[in-house]
């Protein structure tokens, strides 16, 4: 996924009246929710200026995906745990904070899944997509990047490959590299590497198309996982970028996504 960024405010008019809020099924943020709307109102999401989204980063990755491909900007409030993709929780002068955030324009990667059955599945991810084994077995995978081949068979418990928003999540754990907003790459990274063992991943272009091959399917099956949507008893995975879906995320002045990836990577 690559990102168009705006240094300025995302709005040159006045501060937006109409909000939509949506909240996780949690106390806080139910809580929160009650605060805001007898304070701001509510409309419909399809109606609103911004729909405002109170929980953490995995409710906030699906008010995403919900809000791709509608006019619609989304900005979160942090009623979770990290945070990462959200704003600091604060029901005062929310209109103006909206007023002065900054955007960011994600576009998501594509996953086509075909399974052993012969079923295909297709999915968008606004984090990653990973293939991870079903057994104990670990898993065999040929990589072609742009239908060639890179690897013809790594030997490991599975492979993800992240966007630049969803580098610092999965991918990190798994020791992947962070990726700035701006630097239109995609991390390719290995889970428990067994054979090559030294193989610590790759950085792709955004412009490259991934295909996964499930070697000794029967033996070693393994699943195909788009954000939160898993394919069971996948065969072959492709993955790029789809630059025709895109939604817009609002963060406060100076804590936009690219600032946050940058500190991310000096924190402890």
């Amino acid at each position: 996924m690559s990102s168009d960024i705006s240094d300025s405010p995302w709005i040159d008019s006045g501060p937006p009246s109409k909000l939509a809020f949506v909240a996780a099924p949690t106390p806080t943020a139910r809580t929160g929710l009650e605060r805001l709307v007898s304070r701001y109102g509510d409309c419909a999401p399809a109606d609103a200026e911004v729909v405002v989204c109170l929980g953490g980063d995995g409710f906030m990755l699906e008010t995403l995906r919900s809000m791709m491909d509608h006019d619609v900007p989304v900005y979160g409030l942090n009623c979770g745990s990290v945070g990462f993709l959200m704003n600091p929780f604060d029901e005062d002068g929310l209109q103006e904070r909206l007023k002065q955030s900054q955007s960011a324009i994600l576009h998501p990667l594509h996953m086509r899944a075909t399974c052993e059955d012969g079923s295909i599945h297709e999915e968008d991810a606004l984090n990653d997509v990973f293939l991870f084994r079903q057994t104990r077995q670990a898993a065999k995978i040929r990589i072609d990047i742009d239908r060639r081949e890179r690897m013809p068979e790594l030997i490991c418990d599975g492979i993800l490959i992240a966007t630049p928003a969803g580098s610092t999540a999965y991918n990190l754990s798994a020791h992947g590299p962070i990726v700035p907003l701006s630097g239109n790459l995609l991390p390719l990274t290995p889970i428990s590497a067994f054979r090559p063992r030294r193989w610590r991943g790759a950085l792709l272009p955004s412009t490259a198309i991934v295909t996964f091959t499930i070697l000794e399917k029967e033996k070693r099956p393994v699943a195909a996982v788009a954000d939160s949507t898993e394919i069971r008893d996948v065969v072959e995975v492709t993955v790029q970028e789809n630059r025709e879906r895109s939604v817009m995320v609002l963060f406060d002045q100076g804590q936009t996504l690219s600032e946050r990836i940058i500190t991310e990577q000096f924190s402890a």
